[in-house]
């Protein structure tokens, strides 16, 4: 384990040195330093927060934080955010949790001020943050070690400027860990096959539906509420589901009698805590990034676990060449959102350069186009 600690640490280092060597940034001042300090405690640090910035100027002020979870007060989601969130309490920071089953009502609330934080989708995210909301992009993460050094990287103070867009803040990223292709019919193993077949995208998103079409699918729109229902009721013949779903919204009823899942992971989903500007500074929101990184084992713990209970009977695993073919047909799909401003370059070159890390022989090493 310590081995293994020690080369993501590494890795996250190479990764940073590499966005910082892109960018302008300015070199810390020694107010942000001392607030940035990660070699002291979150206690300390909150105090040079509070000499430094104010925060939090009414001690007694309440902070909502409001949490999506399908399953409400008894999710997964909810219970994991809640054990890490207690530890805002100790530091003194006061916080009330309140689960939301509807992600679209959460998101309201939070542009309204209701909510002063909200956990929510990476994929809903993205509206707030494209720099963070661009580790949702397809194929941009081989494997789990890559989706822990990349959460890993949210967390490093270099790169706190970042986690900034408009009136929000990332306040930390949680693993939903590997999203598949779940189909109704097994004999729907490739792209060419899903022509004319009824695939799911996500009302919020257009950018969903212009991508399905454009693969000669029929989009059906649904938010993330109903999708596992219209799969299991056969309104749609294709949902890209995180696996971790399948016992939580009954999958397996949509794969009878002959479904299956498509052993090639699309993408690997995050859930982002959005905190708004106007309640919390971007330096009190580092601290709260790395107190929910904390969380990744549980998260992951958790994530592993549901997806061990999905039946072997249920899989399609591709060949080799498929596989290969759909890593560039991704990659053709990321460079089209990067030019239609969808994605964040920086972290689609962040994401690059971990994967050829580990993996130095894909193509997109030698010849580098993100």
């Amino acid at each position: 384990m310590t081995r293994h600690l020690s080369t993501i640490k590494l890795l996250t280092a190479f990764l940073v040195t590499g966005l910082l060597s892109m960018s302008a940034s300015a070199a810390m001042d020694a107010a942000h330093q001392e607030m940035y300090d990660q070699s002291k405690s979150f206690k300390e640090r909150l105090a040079a927060v509070k000499k430094h910035t104010g925060f939090p100027k009414d001690p007694n002020k309440k902070y909502r934080v409001c949490i999506f979870d399908p399953i409400g007060r008894n999710g997964p989601i909810y219970n994991i955010a809640n054990d890490k969130l207690i530890e805002l309490l100790q530091l003194g920071i006061k916080t009330e949790l309140t689960p939301y089953v509807s992600e679209s009502v959460l998101v309201e609330e939070l542009k309204s001020g209701t909510c002063a934080v909200a956990l929510m989708s990476g994929i809903r995210a993205r509206f707030f943050n494209k720099f963070t909301g661009s580790l949702d992009a397809p194929g941009a993460m081989l494997n789990a070690e890559q989706v822990r050094t990349m959460y890993k990287l949210v967390t490093d103070p270099r790169l706190a400027d970042k986690m900034v867009e408009g009136d929000y803040i990332i306040g930390g990223v949680l693993p939903l860990g590997p999203v598949h292709a779940f189909v109704n019919d097994r004999e729907i193993d490739s792209i060419e096959k899903a022509a004319g077949k009824r695939v799911l995208v996500l009302d919020f998103d257009p950018m969903q539906a212009d991508l399905a079409s454009s693969l000669g699918a029929t989009p059906v729109v649904s938010d993330i509420a109903n999708a596992g229902n219209k799969f299991n009721n056969r309104n749609v013949d294709v949902l890209i589901s995180p696996l971790a779903a399948y016992n939580f919204f009954e999958l397996y009823k949509g794969l009878e009698p002959k479904g299956a899942i498509i052993d090639l992971p699309i993408i690997y989903a995050s859930m982002q805590l959005v905190v708004r500007k106007d309640n919390m500074p971007n330096e009190a929101v580092q601290i709260l990034r790395e107190i929910m990184y904390e969380t990744y084992d549980k998260a992951w713990t958790i994530v592993e676990s549901e997806s061990k209970k999905i039946p072997s009977k249920w899989w399609v695993h591709l060949p080799e060449s498929d596989k290969l073919r759909y890593d560039k047909l991704m990659q053709e799909i990321r460079l089209k959102l990067i030019k239609d401003d969808y994605f964040n370059p920086y972290m689609l070159t962040l994401l690059r350069k971990a994967r050829c890390a580990k993996a130095p022989s894909r193509p997109e090493c030698s010849n580098p186009v993100e």
